[in-house]
């Protein structure tokens, strides 16, 4: 029987200490369970979980789409060392792929990951040695090699 995917994150957690980047990615397509692996975890550990496409929202409603583009990292970078904690769950994150604000996602949650332990739930799958973001055909679309950070998946153990 596969390991509960909550128990994995908090494995990977002990593991990314000693990384430079302190990136742990719960990789599963919507409806998988990420987000109740995410507040489990944080029920667990007391570590402080965001729904970031809301925080974004709420802090970036007011600019405009250019403003929005130049302002995206430093709005997710405050809501991340608002938390105080040295790790955050971030939930939510499709708003950091939206093509109009022209960002490289893994980098960001990568810039992150540096000063703290990060722990993003990302819709998407592993296909052959590569991390995804949507489909191949849609505007979205993000295609990595997995290096740098460290993954969980629904029903494998890794």
């Amino acid at each position: 029987m596969a390991e509960p995917l909550a128990d994995q994150i908090i494995r990977k957690i002990n593991q990314a200490a000693e990384l430079y980047n302190r990136l742990i990615l719960v990789v599963a397509p919507a409806g998988a369970g990420k987000t109740t692996a995410l507040q489990d975890v944080r029920d667990r550990t007391g570590a402080h979980r965001v729904n970031v496409n809301l925080e974004l929202c709420r802090q970036m409603l007011e600019l405009t789409e250019r403003q929005r583009a130049l302002q995206l990292p430093r709005h997710l970078r405050e809501i991340v060392d608002n938390s105080g904690d040295e790790m955050i769950l971030l939930d939510n994150i499709e708003a950091i792929f939206d093509v109009g604000l022209k960002q490289d996602p893994l980098r960001l949650l990568q810039g992150l990951s540096r000063n703290k332990t990060i722990v993003a739930a990302w819709n998407g799958s592993i296909v052959e040695d590569f991390l995804t973001y949507a489909a191949p055909d849609h505007p979205e679309y993000r295609r990595y090699p997995i290096c740098d950070f460290l993954i969980v998946t629904p029903g494998v153990n890794t």
